[in-house]
């Protein structure tokens, strides 16, 4: 476990999950009581920024935009945020409970006393090594995901199992170089994006099993556009990787 005075940023992007922060930030602050929670909303018409803001303290904080720009781009102005206040370490993760609450104490465990060495600067939660799982996908969906890591890991380089989860946890001083940096995606891709410019920055990945449920509160906001712009982006980074003067 990090040590009390790290400081520690769990970043949380929403759109129309009021119904499930309260729990959620209870069972987080049980395990991580340490740790500061992040809400990035992307003006959720059921209440969340309200929710939010109705609560906001020392411990819980509200970014609100203006609209829903993508859950890449809330990540990423999640980050850039943690930057900006100067956290350790922060770690990303969705509020719709298919990322358990209760393995963040491993997740961060392994960036201060994983095997590696030099030390760990990005641990991920990975559904696609030994002791992994996903519940509650069907064939198609599980093909989808298993394509789309196959072409990160192939096409991008990418040295993980898992290229597609949103939950980990990143070592700012590592993080920090690429921040500034002007990224592809807005949506989801942004999971593969972050991790190539990472690993050109020389930093090391580490993974940990994870069971992920698929969600059963509220709606996916996966859909046909989603993946088409993920597919353009996940293009444009294998042309940055061959090409490097192909604007990346």
């Amino acid at each position: 476990m990090i040590a009390a005075d790290d400081r520690l940023l769990v970043v949380i992007p929403t759109y129309n999950e009021r119904s499930n922060l309260p729990e959620l930030s209870e069972q987080i602050f049980a395990v991580l009581p340490d740790c500061e929670l992040l809400i990035v909303d992307d003006a959720s018409p059921d209440g969340t920024g309200e929710w939010c803001r109705s609560h906001e303290n020392q411990k819980l904080r509200l970014l609100s935009r203006e609209g829903k720009e993508g859950i890449g781009s809330a990540l990423l102005a999640g980050l850039r945020y943690a930057n900006a206040k100067g956290y350790r370490w922060v770690v990303t993760m969705d509020a719709d409970f298919s990322h358990a609450p209760s393995e963040l104490p491993q997740l961060l465990d392994q960036m201060n006393h994983g095997s590696s060495a030099p030390p760990t600067d990005v641990t991920i939660a990975s559904r696609y090594i030994g002791g992994g799982s996903i519940e509650g996908w069907g064939v198609g969906r599980q093909m989808m995901s298993r394509l789309v890591n196959w072409f990160a890991r192939w096409f991008l380089g990418l040295r993980v199992r898992d290229c597609s989860t949103g939950f980990r946890c990143y070592r700012m001083a590592t993080l920090r170089p690429v921040l500034g940096e002007s990224f592809f995606a807005r949506g989801y891709a942004f999971e593969e994006e972050i991790l190539f410019r990472l690993q050109r920055q020389g930093a090391i990945f580490q993974e940990i099993p994870s069971r992920f449920v698929n969600r059963d509160r509220g709606g996916s906001k996966l859909n046909l556009s989603e993946t088409i712009k993920a597919g353009w982006v996940l293009l444009r980074l294998t042309l940055a990787r061959f090409w490097p003067c192909s604007t990346c």
